[in-house]
């Protein structure tokens, strides 16, 4: 099996287990605090973050794939990830789980259109700094998984 299709299949069935987890969350637990500090993120607020964020860099990743330089050094995470909140608060829970659910499909796609030489291009992400597009890939869902250890922590 290919690079790429171990790097779609992670994506695929990480997804897959984001998705059914989310799904079976009852309405009280949607608005369970996960993070206090400067703004208040509930469980449904990081569902929100998955959705906005992996939208965003598989846009990212694509310019990167195309020959570009990836994100600017001027770009903040803080002010994309408030506004992507605003943009999305009042979108409901089931709306967002089937937003994921899309978004995390077109970046299984993308990924498998991928050349296995795409892999090794090289750009600026907004976290990781200087990367491959597969460090990249690989962030997708090690970055679900950061905040699904935090929201662990309320649910028991």
């Amino acid at each position: 099996m290919s690079e790429l299709n171990d790097l779609a299949d992670k994506l695929k069935s990480e997804g897959e287990k984001f998705h059914a987890i989310f799904a079976g969350l009852t309405d009280e637990q949607w608005g369970l605090e996960i993070y206090t500090e400067d703004q208040t993120w509930t469980i449904r607020n990081v569902l929100s973050h998955f959705v906005t964020s992996e939208r965003g860099l598989v846009k990212l990743f694509e310019r990167i794939r195309a020959g570009g330089e990836g994100s600017s050094e001027e770009f903040s995470i803080d002010r994309y990830n408030a506004a992507q909140q605003e943009k999305t608060k009042d979108l409901p829970p089931q709306e967002l789980l089937e937003q994921y659910k899309e978004v995390r499909s077109d970046s299984v796609a993308w990924t498998l259109s991928l050349e296995e030489s795409d892999l090794d291009k090289e750009g600026r992400h907004p976290f990781l700094e200087m990367t491959t597009l597969r460090e990249m890939i690989k962030m997708l869902y090690l970055h679900n998984i950061i905040h699904y250890r935090d929201m662990k922590k309320v649910l028991k």
